[in-house]
């Protein structure tokens, strides 16, 4: 891992850890500006997802934004340690949809200020959002497994051609053999 690596995600992730904790821990301070995201969110959600999941989905908002609290711990701890960092960076990633649509909904604030300090909320969220996905799908220089399917089923096929090759030149020089050993035979017997 490089050094900017690993300077970076720690201190990409700190702020999901720090924020997710603090759901976690306090969450009716988020719940009046949750709802309104909640309460459309969480009826398509259940709709869509498979009765094993749409059933242990939170009714309470106040579990909702604890639940979105806990992804963010997670994911940022993930990312931050390097241990299931890309899967840590999609958790991220998508658990900042929610948050950003209820915390920082600037098109519906009617003073000029305050909808100027989350309109660049917003704006900060979606950086972090693009570094997030950035590092969601950082290989660290090693071939992704796009890329190593791609190559592998081309060196599958060079290499089945080459067998096939060696196995036509080997039919052919058995078949001479066989015809020379045939030749042979006919030889001595006549």
């Amino acid at each position: 891992m490089t050094v900017v690596r690993a300077l970076a995600r720690p201190l990409l992730s700190v702020i999901f850890v720090v924020q997710g904790t603090n759901s976690i821990r306090n969450p009716e301070p988020l719940v009046p500006k949750a709802q309104p995201v909640t309460d459309r969110l969480v009826p398509m959600v259940k709709k869509v997802a498979p009765p094993q999941v749409s059933e242990r989905i939170p009714d309470t908002t106040a579990n909702l934004v604890r639940l979105n609290g806990a992804a963010q711990v997670l994911g940022g701890v993930a990312l931050a340690t390097g241990k299931g960092r890309r899967l840590g960076a999609s958790l991220l990633a998508a658990s900042l949809v929610p948050t950003t649509l209820a915390g920082h909904a600037f098109w519906q604030e009617k003073d000029k200020t305050v909808r100027y300090q989350q309109r660049i909320q917003f704006m900060k969220n979606l950086g972090l959002m693009g570094g997030l996905l950035l590092a969601a799908v950082d290989t660290e220089g090693k071939p992704g497994v796009a890329w190593r399917a791609t190559h592998g089923a081309k060196a599958a096929k060079r290499e089945t051609k080459r067998s096939a090759k060696a196995a036509k030149r080997e039919a052919k020089t058995l078949a001479r053999e066989a015809k020379h050993a045939a030749r042979l035979a006919k030889a001595e017997l006549s």
